[in-house]
């Protein structure tokens, strides 16, 4: 650790999420916030926080292990749908999409106006979002929607910005990237893994069909990296994050290392 970064560690500490009382966990598809952070969610709906997920494409090309014959609009209700009872089996109850469509065939402006309303009307202290910052991930609408909520995570405090949006200002003290490379903070999740895969893996069927190969292989690759980033942070089973403040998301690229 270098000197500069060493000293920013203790002037300016990273806000510690569970201590926080508002979450919006944004996601790309229907299934990635449940796949990224779905332990966390469970774990602070539990604790009495209040949790709002957002899903932001709507997934009409994710017709790898759709039903057959299923067509473009019917899929997408039939993945909201798997989408709330998913949620809902993680305790989340508060479910918001903003109808992108799949595959980036969007305006990247309509995917910020659209997360900057979500904020203003919500009022998270902390906001989960993919890490677009992860140099093997492809995929653009992930990309797309982590910039997006970087963007806003920044710019929710200031008032007149966000007008600017057609959203109110939000009191933003986090932004926790899930699916990182990078975790800077780890919440112990003992106890909750089985209901992030039950939640995944009984709900997204059209994503995930009994026997399909994703359907062995997601859960083995969760449960490694809950054992993972447990060991690495002491806590037995854990889900990682890069979580930047409010003083790290802006011309600190120590933080960044």
């Amino acid at each position: 650790m270098g000197l500069t970064k060493a000293i920013l560690k203790f002037a300016a500490p990273l806000p510690k999420i569970e201590e926080q009382k508002k979450f919006l966990f944004i996601g790309p598809h229907p299934d990635d916030i449940e796949i990224g952070a779905g332990a966390t969610a469970a774990k602070l709906v539990d604790m009495g926080k209040e949790v709002r997920f957002l899903v932001c494409i709507d997934g009409r090309f994710g017709t790898g292990n759709a039903p057959e014959g299923i067509d473009g609009a019917e899929l997408v209700a039939l993945r909201q749908e798997e989408a709330k009872n998913s949620a809902a089996m993680l305790g989340v109850t508060d479910v918001h999409f903003l109808n992108l469509k799949d595959g980036g065939f969007y305006e990247q402006k309509e995917l910020i106006l659209g997360i900057a309303k979500e904020v203003g009307d919500f009022q998270p202290d902390v906001i989960f979002a993919p890490d677009p910052c992860v140099t093997s991930e492809c995929h653009i609408d992930h990309l797309n929607v982590g910039n997006a909520a970087k963007q806003i995570a920044y710019f929710a405090p200031y008032k007149e910005i966000m007008a600017e949006y057609g959203a109110v200002s939000a009191p933003v003290k986090a932004l926790a990237y899930y699916m990182t490379a990078k975790p800077t903070q780890y919440v112990k999740t003992s106890g909750y893994l089985q209901k992030q895969l039950d939640s995944i893996f009984t709900c997204h069927l059209s994503q995930f069909p009994e026997g399909c190969g994703d359907a062995q292989s997601i859960p083995l690759y969760l449960k490694l990296r809950s054992i993972d980033f447990g060991i690495r942070s002491l806590k037995g089973c854990a889900e990682g994050f890069r979580v930047l403040g409010v003083t790290q998301m802006h011309c600190l690229p120590e933080t960044g290392k």
